[in-house]
């Protein structure tokens, strides 16, 4: 994991936790900040990607190793029109 990705571990947490502490660890990192998001709730291989797309960041990565799912988003660096 780079020095520059946040961790949120949110393994043996359902739907909605994983992704609201996602939500909070990208509102805490500037611009163009990096989150990794680990989590165990199959829901998070849908909520996720949407979550991301919604807030308009970038999912740069996915998948998944012994049954924890690890998402990385990067918070954008400035405002898309």
């Amino acid at each position: 994991m780079p020095d520059d990705e946040v961790l949120v571990d949110a393994r043996g947490h359902r739907c909605p936790v994983p992704t609201l502490r996602l939500r909070r660890a990208l509102e805490a990192t500037p611009p163009g900040g990096r989150v990794r998001l680990l989590a165990d709730d199959p829901m998070a291989r849908i909520d996720v990607p949407h979550f991301a797309a919604e807030i308009d960041a970038e999912l740069l990565e996915s998948g998944e190793a012994a049954g924890v799912l690890s998402f990385v988003v990067a918070k954008r660096s400035a405002s898309r029109p």
